[in-house]
């Protein structure tokens, strides 16, 4: 019998709750124990809501000595001593970071707490000196070396992205921070920051050279995140209730965990992991949806593409990046994919290693059509609430074998543009089309190609298959003779279903469609539309 009872540490995220509450654990303890023995500092970047404050919580737990919270895990097999230290704990997560001052604030209230704890000189005045008073007597007077963990130590800085001003005084003071973890090296047992982005060494970490990232390493690939084998071993119960309600085998059901939530590859060799917020909430409403993407919208992220004038398509298909783009970033508009990548909304694919690049792409159809729909609105006028309407009704018309319906609508779609939009590039409108076709993907068959030699779109239905050829700036007549004489027909001849090829031409002067002619099976029809 499935004991529908089991906790689900959704939102906890300390250790000590988890374990004295009864709630589901996957165990992590063993690479906790590794990082603990075996150096200092560490630094490890990974997306929000990946279980970066657990990992913490957990090492705070180890250092003070607190064994019974481990009865039953792989550490209490490998850690023979249980010593006590003194932890510095400071989490930079739940707080806005608008003003030079509340930054500053925020800082001084955790500083003061600990001075409380081990005293406070009279001549430290500034923050860096303060920091460095506290790690030095804590040391002293409990004989131990202190153990520091800094959570979202990038907090601030993200928040302040896009006001240079402030961004350059929040790096400023964090620097000199961070950089007493250096000057105390003495007293330091262990530390440990974590946070979603890595930024240039020249910037906040110039001062803290002999910092870890272990964000790649194969040996911690896995620490944060669920492997699939921890997923079946350790809710395999939750995944029958989700299966029997979704009208799903176990197996279907571990299947479609895996399409909308694994795919997340932190070193080229190493075991992929699923998105852990979103797999506990998918088991806890018993309902697949999409949980991690509603969270959190990277707004700044778009904003990062449009400045830079990115490809879209290009992103969406994947992209290359140098490995030395991950160790030297800078978080500006010159090179955003670094920071989509860090984000959570790319991950690593592939990697070159004799050239050392990684080719990225979108972990799983959660994060794929989570951003595809996301950054529609950015790029066309679609409220929010009549994205799937647009898309559900061009499928519907589709599946129907109703073209003119299908391209008058895309004409009326077109037509709510405003002026201001459709002054950009002619690779605007491209980017449009491939977005459009890109999420009807979601619901049915389609595809869209970017690269020479094949159609730009092709939809499959249960009767048939569409072949599209748009033309920026020529003519349908045109487009439909490309489909012909490069034979993007001849793949699907065979398939059993009804091919259609569609050609679109879209005009400069009007900035919509001007005309869509189509062609039916056996015979020729030729349909002036507008």
């Amino acid at each position: 019998m499935i004991d529908l009872n089991r906790k689900l540490p959704i939102g906890i995220q300390t250790f000590e709750d988890i374990r004295k509450e009864g709630y589901l654990y996957v165990d992590k303890t063993e690479l906790v124990w590794r990082m603990a023995n075996t150096g200092k500092p560490y630094f490890l970047s990974r997306p929000r809501r990946f279980g970066k404050s657990l990992l913490l919580s957990t090492f705070e737990a180890y250092f003070e000595g607190r064994k019974e919270l481990f009865e039953g895990l792989a550490i209490e097999k490998l850690e023979k001593e249980w010593n006590t230290y003194p932890v510095l704990h400071l989490d930079l997560n739940a707080e806005k970071y608008d003003s030079p001052k509340g930054l500053h604030a925020i800082l001084s209230n955790h500083l003061t707490q600990w001075e409380a704890k081990y005293g406070k000189g009279d001549d430290e005045l500034t923050l860096s000196n303060r920091f460095m008073g506290v790690i030095r007597r804590a040391a002293e007077s409990t004989g131990k070396n202190v153990v520091v963990l800094i959570d979202e130590y990038d907090k601030p800085l993200l928040q302040a992205m896009r006001n240079e001003p402030l961004l350059s005084e929040f790096r400023d003071t964090l620097k000199a921070f961070y950089g007493v973890l250096k000057s105390a090296d003495r007293y330091l047992r262990f530390a440990f920051l974590t946070g979603v982005t890595k930024f240039a060494q020249v910037s906040v970490f110039s001062d803290l050279n002999q910092l870890q990232d272990i964000s790649l390493w194969y040996d911690y690939a896995t620490v944060c995140g669920i492997t699939k084998e921890e997923l079946t071993a350790v809710f395999r119960p939750e995944l029958e209730v989700l299966g029997k309600v979704s009208e799903l085998s176990y197996e279907e059901t571990v299947d479609e965990m895996t399409r909308l939530y694994d795919g997340y590859l932190f070193h080229p060799a190493g075991e992929g992991v699923f998105n852990p917020f979103s797999v506990l909430n998918a088991l806890k409403a018993k309902e697949f949806n999409d949980y991690w993407f509603q969270t959190g919208t990277p707004t700044f992220l778009v904003e990062l593409l449009k400045q830079s004038d990115y490809d879209l398509r290009v992103l969406i298909d994947g992209v290359e990046a140098s490995s030395a783009a991950f160790s030297e970033y800078r978080a500006d508009a010159e090179n955003p994919i670094p920071l989509i990548y860090q984000s959570g909304y790319l991950t690593i694919k592939e990697y070159d290693k004799r050239f050392k690049v990684y080719r990225l792409g979108f972990p799983n159809d959660e994060v794929k059509y989570g951003f595809m729909n996301f950054i529609l609105p950015f790029y066309t006028p679609i409220p929010d609430g009549e994205r799937r309407f647009y898309i559900g009704k061009f499928i519907q018309e589709l599946e129907s074998g109703n073209v003119p319906a299908f391209l008058t609508r895309l004409k009326a779609f077109f037509a709510d543009f405003s002026y201001e939009l459709n002054e950009e590039k002619e690779r605007y409108y491209q980017v449009i089309f491939y977005l459009v076709f890109k999420l009807m993907g979601q619901f049915t068959e389609a595809e869209v190609r970017s690269a020479c030699g094949r159609a730009d779109a092709v939809v499959k239905t249960p009767k048939y298959i569409y072949v599209f050829e748009f033309k920026l700036n020529g003519t349908a007549e045109q487009a439909l003779q490309q489909i012909d004489d490069k034979g993007y027909l001849i793949p699907y001849l065979s398939d059993g279903r009804e091919v259609v090829k569609v050609g679109v031409e879209f005009s400069a002067a009007t900035r919509n469609i001007s005309r869509g002619w189509w062609n039916k099976a056996l015979f020729f029809l030729l349909v002036l539309l507008f």
